[in-house]
């Protein structure tokens, strides 16, 4: 399927590695130009030659910063050879706040986790939106967590600052950006196999006491699908997510989950 969006430009962030990488990976294969953008100079420049050598021909500019902070997001902005700020698509990701109990967590874990998974993509969208308007198309992909619609109770950082983004969402998609040809969905990751997982299920091993191994095993059982999902298998949900030919879904929180979410809606 020709997803439509070949010579188009997509910021995705986060995209040095895990999910972030996965959906720039299939942005590139379907002839989108990329910037990506990662904290890490050295980690984001071997995936940038990883997209450059599956994609021969697109353009994939590598920013190191930090998009979370002000000065982040004005260097992606200004990267040379880039669109400034004329982005058809953005990918927002941001790494999760780390898992523990809510008793430990002062004003600045909240502050710093609100900063992150919300306020930052916010901002993206702010900086981007009303230039897709103009142009007639736009695609907004917020990668936040199968936690906003199924809680877990270790993550109550992350449950709670992206639960604040799907609700800004559900209120800007629903706006005249959506006459205009803009759409803005969520993408909501179950267990995929990256780091974070792995650093998730770790803070469980050490809360139970359980290895870690035993603690991925049962994780992997109470999934339908029997396993953790790939992050080539959510990129190329967002590459569709992000094609002419789901103008029609906006205000959608789309859950990748492997069935592991046992309800009806």
């Amino acid at each position: 399927m020709d997803l439509g969006i070949a010579g188009k430009w997509a910021l995705v962030c986060g995209a040095s590695k895990g999910l972030g990488h996965g959906c720039a990976l299939a942005l590139v294969r379907e002839g989108v130009h990329v910037v990506v953008v990662a904290r890490g100079a050295e980690a984001l420049q071997q995936a940038a030659a990883r997209l450059r050598d599956a994609a021969p021909g697109v353009l994939v500019l590598a920013v190191a910063a930090d998009i979370t902070s002000e000065a982040g997001r004005a260097a992606v902005f200004a990267a040379p050879g880039g669109p400034g700020r004329d982005f058809d698509i953005v990918v927002t990701n941001a790494g999760g706040p780390p898992p523990g109990d809510f008793r430990q967590w002062d004003r600045e874990a909240w502050l710093k986790a609100v900063d992150a998974n919300m306020l930052t993509p916010i901002e993206l969208i702010k900086a981007t939106v009303d230039g897709m308007a103009a142009r007639g198309f736009g695609r907004i992909v917020n990668i936040t967590s199968s936690a906003v619609k199924a809680p877990i109770d270790i993550l109550g950082l992350s449950n709670g600052a992206r639960s604040g983004l799907t609700g800004f969402v559900a209120g800007v998609a629903r706006s005249p950006l959506a006459a205009k040809g803009v759409t803005l969905n969520n993408l909501l990751p179950g267990a995929f196999d990256t780091d974070r997982l792995r650093g998730t299920l770790q803070g469980a091993a050490t809360k139970t006491g359980q290895p870690l191994d035993a603690v991925m095993d049962a994780r992997r059982k109470n999934i339908p699908a029997q396993r953790f999902g790939t992050p080539e298998e959510f990129g190329a949900i967002c590459a569709f997510l992000c094609s002419t030919h789901a103008a029609y879904m906006t205000g959608q929180n789309v859950l990748a989950d492997g069935g592991a979410y046992p309800g009806t809606f």
